[in-house]
Protein backbone atom coordinates (compact mmCIF):
# COMPACT_ATOMS: atom_id res chain seq x y z
CA UNK A 1 0.00 0.00 0.00
CA UNK A 2 1.62 3.10 -1.29
CA UNK A 3 1.37 6.70 0.52
CA UNK A 4 -0.32 8.11 -1.83
CA UNK A 5 -3.16 5.28 -1.55
CA UNK A 6 -3.26 5.94 2.19
CA UNK A 7 -3.83 9.56 2.06
CA UNK A 8 -7.21 8.22 -0.04
CA UNK A 9 -8.22 5.93 2.57
CA UNK A 10 -7.06 8.33 5.34
CA UNK A 11 -11.11 9.05 6.28
CA UNK A 12 -11.52 5.50 6.05
CA UNK A 13 -8.74 4.47 8.18
CA UNK A 14 -8.98 6.07 11.91
CA UNK A 15 -6.12 4.79 13.80
CA UNK A 16 -4.17 6.37 10.87
CA UNK A 17 -5.87 9.82 11.63
CA UNK A 18 -5.49 9.79 14.77
CA UNK A 19 -1.95 8.89 14.91
CA UNK A 20 -0.96 11.52 12.44
CA UNK A 21 -2.90 14.11 14.59
CA UNK A 22 -1.26 12.92 17.40
CA UNK A 23 2.23 13.14 15.44
CA UNK A 24 1.10 16.88 14.40
CA UNK A 25 0.00 17.99 17.74
CA UNK A 26 3.01 16.63 19.05
CA UNK A 27 5.25 18.10 17.05
CA UNK A 28 3.33 22.04 17.71
CA UNK A 29 3.85 21.38 21.24
CA UNK A 30 7.91 20.61 20.69
CA UNK A 31 8.11 23.95 18.46
CA UNK A 32 6.54 25.91 21.43
CA UNK A 33 8.71 24.26 23.90
CA UNK A 34 11.94 24.69 21.71
CA UNK A 35 11.91 28.82 22.99
CA UNK A 36 11.84 27.81 26.50
CA UNK A 37 15.32 25.20 26.61
CA UNK A 38 18.54 27.56 27.23
CA UNK A 39 20.65 28.11 24.05
CA UNK A 40 23.61 25.44 23.86
CA UNK A 41 25.97 28.83 23.96
CA UNK A 42 24.56 30.26 27.04
CA UNK A 43 26.89 28.96 30.37
CA UNK A 44 26.57 29.10 33.47
CA UNK A 45 28.20 31.82 34.38
CA UNK A 46 25.89 34.03 33.38
CA UNK A 47 26.36 35.31 29.94
CA UNK A 48 26.09 34.47 26.43
CA UNK A 49 28.91 34.29 24.29
CA UNK A 50 27.62 34.61 21.08
CA UNK A 51 26.95 38.20 22.37
CA UNK A 52 29.39 38.69 24.81
CA UNK A 53 26.71 40.01 27.71
CA UNK A 54 28.36 39.79 30.92
CA UNK A 55 28.27 41.46 34.20
CA UNK A 56 30.93 43.07 36.40
CA UNK A 57 31.15 40.08 38.83
CA UNK A 58 31.33 37.01 35.95
CA UNK A 59 34.05 39.70 34.40
CA UNK A 60 36.03 40.25 37.81
CA UNK A 61 36.54 36.64 38.27
CA UNK A 62 37.03 35.67 35.15
CA UNK A 63 39.66 37.94 34.85
CA UNK A 64 41.30 37.23 37.86
CA UNK A 65 41.27 33.66 36.98
CA UNK A 66 43.25 34.25 33.82
CA UNK A 67 45.39 36.76 35.37
CA UNK A 68 46.30 34.29 38.13
CA UNK A 69 47.07 31.50 35.72
CA UNK A 70 49.40 33.80 33.75
CA UNK A 71 51.34 35.65 36.38
CA UNK A 72 52.03 31.96 37.92
CA UNK A 73 54.08 31.38 34.45
CA UNK A 74 56.41 34.26 35.42
CA UNK A 75 59.89 32.41 36.88
CA UNK A 76 60.24 32.70 40.36
CA UNK A 77 56.78 34.18 40.78
CA UNK A 78 55.59 30.86 42.67
CA UNK A 79 51.81 30.32 43.71
CA UNK A 80 50.05 33.32 42.54
CA UNK A 81 46.61 34.69 43.87
CA UNK A 82 44.84 37.56 42.29
CA UNK A 83 42.09 40.14 43.53
CA UNK A 84 40.65 43.13 41.25
CA UNK A 85 38.04 45.61 41.71
CA UNK A 86 35.66 46.69 38.80
CA UNK A 87 33.89 50.42 38.84
CA UNK A 88 31.12 48.89 36.91
CA UNK A 89 29.23 46.61 34.77
CA UNK A 90 29.59 47.17 30.94
CA UNK A 91 28.73 50.08 29.53
CA UNK A 92 26.77 50.46 25.82
CA UNK A 93 27.73 53.04 23.44
CA UNK A 94 25.15 54.66 21.10
CA UNK A 95 25.50 55.22 17.64
CA UNK A 96 25.08 58.96 16.93
CA UNK A 97 24.63 61.41 13.86
CA UNK A 98 24.77 64.83 13.94
CA UNK A 99 24.39 68.30 11.87
CA UNK A 100 26.61 71.13 12.56
CA UNK A 101 25.24 75.12 11.58
CA UNK A 102 27.91 77.62 11.51
CA UNK A 103 26.90 81.25 10.91
CA UNK A 104 29.31 83.70 11.96
CA UNK A 105 30.81 83.21 15.40
CA UNK A 106 28.84 80.65 16.62
CA UNK A 107 28.91 76.90 15.58
CA UNK A 108 25.53 75.14 16.62
CA UNK A 109 25.86 71.03 16.94
CA UNK A 110 23.30 68.55 17.24
CA UNK A 111 23.00 65.26 17.88
CA UNK A 112 20.64 62.20 17.67
CA UNK A 113 20.77 59.09 18.68
CA UNK A 114 20.27 56.68 15.80
CA UNK A 115 17.09 54.21 15.84
CA UNK A 116 16.38 51.33 14.79
CA UNK A 117 13.15 49.10 14.08
CA UNK A 118 9.78 50.28 13.28
CA UNK A 119 6.58 50.57 15.37
CA UNK A 120 6.57 49.77 19.46
CA UNK A 121 10.37 47.69 18.42
CA UNK A 122 12.44 50.92 18.25
CA UNK A 123 15.63 51.04 20.30
CA UNK A 124 18.61 52.80 19.70
CA UNK A 125 21.33 51.48 18.33
CA UNK A 126 24.68 49.84 20.05
CA UNK A 127 27.84 50.88 18.39
CA UNK A 128 29.79 49.40 20.75
CA UNK A 129 29.99 47.49 24.19
CA UNK A 130 32.73 48.55 26.71
CA UNK A 131 33.90 45.79 29.17
CA UNK A 132 33.49 46.68 33.15
CA UNK A 133 36.01 49.10 33.54
CA UNK A 134 38.83 47.81 35.99
CA UNK A 135 39.92 50.19 38.91
CA UNK A 136 42.49 48.35 40.59
CA UNK A 137 44.76 45.19 41.46
CA UNK A 138 46.31 43.15 44.39
CA UNK A 139 48.45 40.56 43.10
CA UNK A 140 50.00 38.37 46.01
CA UNK A 141 52.41 35.54 45.76
CA UNK A 142 54.66 33.16 46.98
CA UNK A 143 58.24 34.93 45.01
CA UNK A 144 56.95 38.54 46.45
CA UNK A 145 60.83 38.33 48.02
CA UNK A 146 62.40 38.97 44.68
CA UNK A 147 62.71 42.33 43.57
CA UNK A 148 63.56 41.33 39.94
CA UNK A 149 59.81 38.96 40.18
CA UNK A 150 57.97 42.14 41.93
CA UNK A 151 58.96 44.40 39.02
CA UNK A 152 58.18 41.75 36.61
CA UNK A 153 54.40 41.45 38.35
CA UNK A 154 53.81 44.93 38.43
CA UNK A 155 54.56 45.13 34.81
CA UNK A 156 52.72 42.17 33.06
CA UNK A 157 49.53 43.17 35.84
CA UNK A 158 49.65 47.00 34.49
CA UNK A 159 50.00 45.08 30.40
CA UNK A 160 47.13 43.14 30.84
CA UNK A 161 44.64 44.67 33.23
CA UNK A 162 45.54 48.17 31.01
CA UNK A 163 45.31 50.26 34.61
CA UNK A 164 48.37 52.15 35.79
CA UNK A 165 51.02 50.32 38.21
CA UNK A 166 49.62 52.73 40.85
CA UNK A 167 46.61 51.02 41.39
CA UNK A 168 48.55 47.60 41.74
CA UNK A 169 49.68 46.29 45.19
CA UNK A 170 51.82 43.23 45.43
CA UNK A 171 52.61 41.50 48.44
CA UNK A 172 53.78 38.07 49.84
CA UNK A 173 51.09 35.17 49.82
CA UNK A 174 50.80 33.31 52.96
CA UNK A 175 51.38 29.44 52.99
Amino acid sequence: MGVAEKFRNLPKDKKLLVVMMFLGIAGLIFIMLSDTVPDSKETEKGYSLEDGICNAETFRIDTEKRLEEFLSNIEGAGDVKVCITVATDQRYVYATEGKRNQSGNTTEEEKKYVIIGNGSEKTALVETVQPPAITGAVVACSGYDSPAVQEQIYKATSAVLGISTGKIYVTKLKH
